[in-house]
């Protein structure tokens, strides 16, 4: 008989975090951007100071929907949440600039080791972070998920942010995010996964392998990545996924597997190409974000 997972045992498999609040939130710069405002604030969290940048779409004449932003992975230590909103690396990255000028209030964290995060010049310091956790029993995707829901905490308690209308839109590492976090944090009623659906099953060949964030010890003994949509039934999830992408392999089965498991509230979108985020994809993403957090094209 197939086990079902429940969030007291999702919780119990990603291990204890610290009791945190958010505190006082330091707003360090502001920018006059192309249709937003940029702010980079910073706050304390358990894992030490976190940066981010939060988008103020101009002209916010009511409360807008909140998305997080999470930046890829793409083996580049020294770049985060800069690249989400158009500041350096890749201009098909920058979806929080691109959802501000729609209207959306968006928010950027770095997660841990990584741009501001990061402690040793660039270098891969997420194998020492997991590490560090595991022989304490904890994990580092507990951590990382946490911090999501502290920067969540900051961008709903801005005057421009609507009330319980919070989405989620992430590529690569921040599409393998985009199906964890709403299991974390219940808020979140939309996500977006691009290029980031692949399954434990399929992680364990060579070519592909595991990313430090998301090796949570047990986990895939019982579960994989449909039981994470099927724990959240309040959110509705965009997965989009490449043929010839590494990082969507198993994307078939789960579109199988959801559809035998009557999971209605996950559209998985596969076409042909690679590991990219373009301009096409992008813009499905802001439509399905627009629709199901209920604001105006």
């Amino acid at each position: 008989m197939r086990r079902s997972l429940d969030r007291e045992s999702f919780r119990r498999f990603l291990g204890p975090v610290p009791t945190w609040s958010l505190g006082v939130v330091e707003v360090v710069e502001a920018s006059y951007c192309d249709g937003f405002v940029r702010r980079r604030v910073s706050y304390d969290t358990p894992n030490g100071r976190a940066s981010a940048f939060v988008c103020i779409p101009d002209r916010v004449e009511e409360p807008a929907a909140l998305v997080y932003c999470h930046h890829q992975h793409n083996h580049q230590f020294d770049l985060g949440k800069s690249e989400v909103v158009g500041l350096r690396g890749d201009p098909t990255q920058a979806y929080a600039a691109e959802l501000a000028r729609r209207g959306f209030v968006t928010v950027a964290a770095d997660a841990i080791g990584f741009e501001d995060r990061n402690w040793a010049d660039g270098l891969n310091v997420g194998w020492f972070e997991l590490a560090s956790r595991l022989v304490l029993g904890r994990t580092l995707l507990a951590d990382e998920l946490q911090e999501i829901s502290l920067a969540i905490d900051y961008g709903l308690s801005l005057p421009e942010v609507q009330d319980g209308a919070v989405g989620f839109i992430g590529h690569s590492f921040g599409g393998r995010v985009a199906l964890w976090a709403p299991a974390w944090d219940n808020r979140i009623a939309a996500s977006v996964s691009n290029c980031g659906c692949i399954s434990y099953r399929e992680s364990f060949a060579q070519d592909v392998g595991f990313q430090a964030d998301t090796v949570v010890p047990g986990f895939a003994r019982t579960f994989d990545v449909e039981d994470l949509l099927e724990l959240t039934p309040e959110c509705a999830y965009l997965i989009i996924a490449g043929d010839d992408d590494r990082w969507s392999r198993g994307a078939q089965a789960l579109e199988v597997e959801a559809r035998r498991r009557g999971i209605q509230h996950a559209r998985i979108v596969r076409r042909p190409g690679g590991h990219t985020f373009p301009r096409v994809d992008r813009d499905l993403a802001y439509a399905f974000l627009d629709d199901v957090l209920r604001r105006p094209h």
